[in-house]
């Protein structure tokens, strides 16, 4: 069976753990809390003392094994503890059975120190087969040689031992199970490693110490390979509380992002703004795409004014990203690489930016961001909204340029409504004709709306022009009254 890929990173979990097996195989590993599974009563006889020939010569072995260099590192003197080995398995006939077990132990731990796997396996299989051999050295024999099995994707076989081990001693830990889950994973039973992670979760709990990271990635992939069989928002509503668990004793970008898809996928837009301002808060966002999409849950959720703060600070965050460049000549494309915001200047970010200004109610900074679109824009909409704020700041002349630029462009979205922002700009100049044209061009709209909306504006218009007309003439009256009084006078 092919490993799945989170078995090839525990690989190296195991290769550590094997590590830590001395040529003594001390039981330390396994003096832990007892776990309440009953255990079956294995009888063996008691440890005996090596024969004095032997005992002589496992010493000259761990002497050997136990040398160090000049700099005080580990450097074993292998050709010694070869040397000793070969004729102690030369001579294995005449040897007691727990004298072999002994030798096979160690012989387990030169071969695997040397990467000989199947080897090592070989003889922890020996050992495990004397008569004699003690509890610890059998337990400890038990446990490595599952996990060499492991190590060699053998994952039936290294279950099956891990059991048998787990059934013989006195006390299995959550380290077990965390093993026993990841075994399961790797052959395929995703149901038993989901169990298995999460006993070793409980006890891990329960002996007072924090539960291991991967454990719960674990169980939350083992959930995702079922969610066929158990329902895909059910599964979903299982790696959320995995994730939430995460966030909170591993806070790491992914686990944010994880909770926040999540919660994206359930429809839950409120959490899953709030998680991405957790993230952000934490500097954990590195990517237009998470900055963005922040920025649109913000907005969706009436939180203009932070949308607008985490898009400039997305402007401000400096990154090199990997751009594909286009020959015009010889259309090759080319990878280089470029510094620069994170959230660029495009003309759509740069849109995004203006629209939370303008829904904070911020129009003096919208209109700057938005001038900047407008350059880069190829059709007049973003002219003609730029026209609406100036009209909206009273800078009437300024509307007008604006949206008689957009209307230059080839595609504006709504030219009749343009022609309403446009007429209204020259009807506060008083520029009523101007006015007047511009608002018969949009009655000419089909949409009813618009024309009744471009109709009353004519028709305001023309009553204001009279309006404005009867008032220069009273005022010309007046003057002209005036200035006849006082000629009078004098």
């Amino acid at each position: 069976m092919k490993m799945n890929k989170f078995f090839k990173t525990s690989k190296l979990i195991y290769a550590f753990a094997l590590l830590a097996f001395s040529f003594s195989f001390t039981t330390s590993y396994l003096e832990a809390q007892e776990s309440s599974k009953p255990k079956k009563q294995i009888k063996y006889k008691k440890a005996r003392a090596l024969s004095t020939s032997t005992a002589k010569k496992m010493a000259k072995v761990y002497e050997a094994l136990e040398v160090v260099d000049d700099k005080g590192e580990l450097a074993p003197d292998m050709e010694i503890v070869l040397e000793i080995l070969t004729e102690l398995r030369d001579d294995k006939e005449n040897l007691k059975s727990y004298d072999r077990s002994v030798m096979w132990n160690t012989w387990g731990y030169v071969y695997f120190s040397d990467g000989k796997y199947d080897q090592a396996i070989g003889a922890y299989e020996k050992l495990l087969a004397e008569p004699e051999v003690t509890i610890p050295l059998r337990t400890s024999g038990l446990l490595t040689l599952a996990q060499l099995n492991l190590v060699k994707e053998r994952y039936q076989k290294g279950i099956d031992l891990i059991l048998v081990w787990m059934d013989e001693v006195e006390t299995v830990t959550a380290q077990s199970w965390s093993l026993l889950g990841q075994a399961y994973f790797a052959l395929g039973d995703f149901k038993k490693s989901r169990s298995s992670m999460e006993t070793a979760i409980s006890m891990a709990e329960l002996e007072g110490y924090k539960p291991k990271e991967n454990w719960y990635n674990l169980i939350a992939a083992s959930i995702g390979e079922l969610k066929k069989e158990i329902g895909e928002k059910k599964a979903l509503l299982l790696q959320l509380d995995i994730y939430e668990i995460l966030v909170n004793l591993y806070p790491k970008k992914l686990y944010f992002l994880q909770l926040g898809g999540a919660y994206g996928q359930l429809g839950r837009e409120r959490d899953y703004m709030i998680t991405l301002k957790a993230a952000h808060a934490k500097d954990f966002l590195d990517k237009e795409s998470e900055y963005l999409a922040l920025a649109q849950l913000l907005l969706l959720n009436q939180n203009p004014y932070w949308a607008a703060e985490v898009l400039i600070s997305g402007q401000n965050k400096i990154t090199t990203r990997t751009e594909t460049v286009v020959d015009k000549v010889t259309k090759k494309e080319t990878k280089v690489e470029k510094t620069g915001p994170v959230v660029r200047n495009t003309e759509k970010n740069l849109k995004l930016l203006a629209d939370s200004w303008r829904m904070a109610q911020e129009i003096d900074m919208a209109i700057p961001v938005l001038e900047k679109a407008a350059k880069m824009s190829k059709d007049g909409d973003t002219y003609v909204l730029l026209g609406n704020l100036y009209l909206f700041e009273d800078r009437m002349e300024d509307s007008i340029r604006a949206i008689e630029a957009g209307l230059k462009k080839p595609k504006v979205k709504s030219r009749s409504q343009a022609l309403l922002v446009l007429g209204q700009a020259h009807f506060e100049l008083q520029n009523f004709e101007e006015a007047k044209k511009q608002f018969r061009a949009a009655a000419r709209d089909e949409n009813k709306r618009i024309k009744k909306t471009a109709n009353s504006w004519i028709k305001y218009a023309e009553n204001e022009e009279i309006r404005v007309k009867n008032l220069a003439l009273r005022r010309d009256f007046i003057q002209q009254s005036q200035a006849k009084s006082k000629a009078k006078n004098s």
